[in-house]
């Protein structure tokens, strides 16, 4: 499944598996990038939720998948909430909890908070399930997840640091690998990944994926 995963950066990822092109959170993609089948929205930042990329990589029937809280933004989505189960395209998804338990915009106020509708989703791809984190920090739910990929962010800041990160890994046990995101853009550097991947070496591997030239 690895080889099915293309970075494009920050938490920009297309995955082509089972005869299907998938992106989750396009950001910044080139006017050429490969259309759609499925598009997936983890929540409204503009770093996350940016309508321009989508309609870049958008065709007829091209699916959008969003967190709830991207109504505003995309109408004509299926928004989704965490606990939700289905199909779409043809692949099975399970939408996950994301949220900060100690990223704060200023006191007492996170930047993502628990309770409204932003998301993870995990996909079922040729027999792997690959987990797509969203902006989260280290959260229980994570104890409940089956997966073989994890990709998780580790640039602090709005999300989990590298030491974070690999607590979350710790309890998300991938069978597969982990794989660094949320660096490279607006915040993080690749010292971000090569950390979360020195903190894994005993727990898990670590692909630190490299990143598509635009």
């Amino acid at each position: 499944m690895l080889e099915a995963l293309h970075w494009y950066g920050h938490s920009t990822f297309k995955i082509v598996a089972a005869g299907k092109v998938i992106y989750i959170d396009p950001y910044e993609l080139p006017e050429s990038a490969e259309k759609a089948d499925v598009v997936f929205i983890t929540h409204e930042h503009f770093d996350h939720c940016s309508p321009g990329d989508i309609e870049k990589v958008s065709k007829k029937g091209t699916v959008v998948v969003a967190a709830a809280v991207c109504e505003a933004e995309l109408p004509d989505a299926k928004l989704v909430t965490p606990g939700e189960k289905f199909e779409s395209a043809g692949i099975a998804v399970e939408v996950v909890a994301a949220y900060n338990t100690n990223k704060f915009r200023e006191p007492g106020k996170v930047f993502h908070p628990k309770g409204e509708p932003r998301v993870g989703y995990i996909f079922t791809l040729e027999g792997q399930r690959v987990y797509h984190a969203g902006d989260t920090d280290v959260i229980p739910e994570m104890a409940h997840l089956n997966v073989d990929v994890a990709l998780l962010p580790v640039s602090g800041t709005y999300v989990m640091t590298p030491e974070e990160a690999a607590e979350a890994v710790k309890v998300l046990r991938p069978r597969v690998a982990a794989v660094p995101m949320h660096y490279g853009s607006i915040v993080g550097g690749p010292g971000d990944a090569a950390r979360f991947a020195k903190l894994c070496k005993t727990i898990c591997p670590v692909k630190i994926l490299e990143r598509i030239k635009i």
